[in-house]
């Protein structure tokens, strides 16, 4: 079965960036679609035979002009229904982040028509597209990343690998005091867990030091909550897989991101590889 991914989001996310990146890892892509050719394209590079006689085997399509793009959740959902696998990659950015990068370009939004302001333009733009971010697969905030960390992302993503679940997964850790992640789907609060910080041997270290390690799994609440919170787990990761989701990101997040959530985020990822899923750790917010 052909792999067919849909690229959309904001413009000036960085949805032509991780077009690239995807052709440089093989991948057909045909960039700027207008949504009422997207049907016929993906028919014709998968089922015509198209390129090596039977067809691209991985198929990427960026879907064009803003205005179009609410009639991509139609579209996705009838080719659903005939039968293709397909996944939406969503790019967003904040509207602070939009505005320095278009000024910085001096590149025209699609949607200003020359009567509103920027912001303007990108906030209209954003609410057109909030069904089709609901109807996403994966959605990845490229706000504070850069070039190279958003090619790390899709590369993890959509590198084809000897993988057994269906279903990819990805654990990061943070820090509220830096915010919350936007692009995760389960966020988890372990601050109610003393703070490594306070002890001054400590403090210097991470959650990836044996030490501070040693101190968060020996607190008396961790065992308890790591028990219950893999037991809710055990029941939402098939049950996320049998609805057809295609990627799970849960964030964990303690006061700094240093200690308390690197840990657990490490000792979760062991837990979930003995089920059988190879979950993508990273740590946002260690120095």
């Amino acid at each position: 079965m052909a792999d067919i991914l849909v690229i959309t989001g904001l413009s000036g996310a960085g949805r032509s960036h991780a077009a690239d990146f995807l052709e440089d890892m093989g991948w057909f892509v045909v960039d700027n679609l207008p949504v009422a050719l997207i049907d016929k394209i993906i028919e014709l590079g998968v089922s015509s035979g198209v390129g090596a006689g039977a067809g691209y085997q991985q198929l990427c399509v960026v879907v064009g002009p803003t205005a179009d793009q609410g009639d991509v959740v139609t579209e996705i959902r009838q080719l659903r229904n005939k039968g293709h696998r397909i996944r939406v990659l969503f790019l967003e950015a904040t509207t602070a982040e939009l505005v320095k990068r278009y000024s910085s370009t001096r590149r025209k939004h699609p949607l200003d028509d020359g009567t509103a302001v920027l912001t303007t333009a990108i906030e209209r733009e954003r609410s057109l597209l909030e069904p089709v971010k609901a109807e996403s697969d994966l959605i990845i905030d490229t706000t504070s990343i850069s070039v190279h960390q958003l090619k790390t992302r899709i590369t993890d993503a959509f590198t084809t690998e000897a993988d057994n679940a269906a279903m990819r997964t990805a654990i990061t850790s943070f820090g509220f005091k830096q915010g919350i992640p936007l692009d995760v789907d389960l966020v988890m609060d372990v601050r109610f867990l003393p703070n490594p910080h306070w002890v001054e041997d400590l403090r210097p270290l991470t959650g990836l030091d044996e030490p501070v390690r040693r101190y968060v799994m020996e607190q008396p609440d961790t065992a308890e909550f790591l028990k219950r919170y893999e037991a809710l787990l055990e029941l939402l990761l098939p049950a996320y897989e049998s609805e057809g989701k295609s990627y799970l990101s849960i964030a964990i997040g303690c006061t700094g991101g240093q200690h308390r959530s690197v840990a657990i985020a490490e000792e979760l990822a062991v837990w979930m590889r003995g089920l059988g899923y190879a979950p993508r750790v990273s740590h946002r917010d260690l120095p």
